[in-house]
């Protein structure tokens, strides 16, 4: 019998996939916290984990509910600050960068700012927080994402965080480290990553029962797609009862 699970539950496994053992990853709340730890309890027990209000390898017993959180501490090896946070990125010692966005482009440019005109703004968001910094000065971004074509745009009406840029050389060009840049995309539809050449995004695998018109109706601009997608490989059963066992057992995150 088939495992049930939810593209919640999916898109978290896939991107706990991503993070290798012995790697440094500076994440948020939500799903990018639960796929860092779902990681560490699966196969990078030596992952480090990093929080932007300065908590440093801690091997968390629950899943925080803020970035200040003291869970984010519990058992850490460190309790810096904000700043000690931002400059180690600086240092190039942080090798993945979790993100997410309300808008994304074919370069992986991400808005979290506004929608429309600045001034007069249909949407505000947030802004940046840390997540400039992540993007500029972390090797490489991981995003997570719903794929809508609301969000998957053309061109991004504000930029917060840099992806590419307007492509090839153009992030080196603006002053940021050589080889960074956005990795892949994790969205409830598929696995997004960015080819080589012209650093646009490029479709590298679907999701188990996606079909790729839906990908492409969801996307604002023409991807790059190959003559053979991969599926991506489902949430295994012991991915699953980590995930709802001990990662995220109120459910407050698989439960959206």
């Amino acid at each position: 019998m088939a495992l049930q699970y939810n593209m919640m539950e999916m898109m978290i496994c896939a991107a706990s996939r991503y993070l290798e053992d012995g790697k440094t990853v500076a994440v948020g709340t939500g799903a990018p916290c639960a796929a860092a730890m779902l990681a560490q309890k699966m196969n990078s027990p030596s992952l480090v984990i990093l929080f932007e209000a300065g908590g440093v390898a801690p091997t968390m017993p629950q899943m925080p509910i803020s970035v200040g959180d003291s869970r984010t501490f519990f058992r850490g090896i460190m309790a810096a600050g904000m700043c000690e946070m931002m400059t180690t990125c600086s240092r190039g010692l942080v090798d993945y960068a979790f993100l997410g966005g309300a808008e994304i482009d074919k370069y992986g440019n991400i808005n979290s700012t506004v929608i429309g005109d600045y001034h007069k703004p249909k949407v505000r968001f947030p802004g940046s927080g840390g997540a400039n910094d992540f993007a500029s000065m972390c090797w490489r971004t991981l995003i997570m994402t719903v794929h809508t074509k609301s969000r998957f745009v053309e061109k991004v009406s504000f930029l917060t965080s840099p992806g590419y840029l307007t492509g090839p050389g153009a992030r080196e060009a603006a002053g940021l480290p050589p080889n960074t840049g956005p990795y892949k995309i994790i969205t409830d539809l598929a696995v997004l990553g960015f080819d080589d050449e012209s650093k646009i995004m490029k479709l590298e695998s679907m999701h188990p029962r996606v079909e790729i018109n839906k990908v492409k109706e969801e996307t604002g601009f023409d991807l790059i797609i190959p003559d053979f997608v991969q599926t991506t490989s489902p949430p295994s059963h012991a991915e699953l009862k980590i995930l709802r066992g001990e990662v995220d057992p109120l459910r407050l995150v698989i439960g959206r």
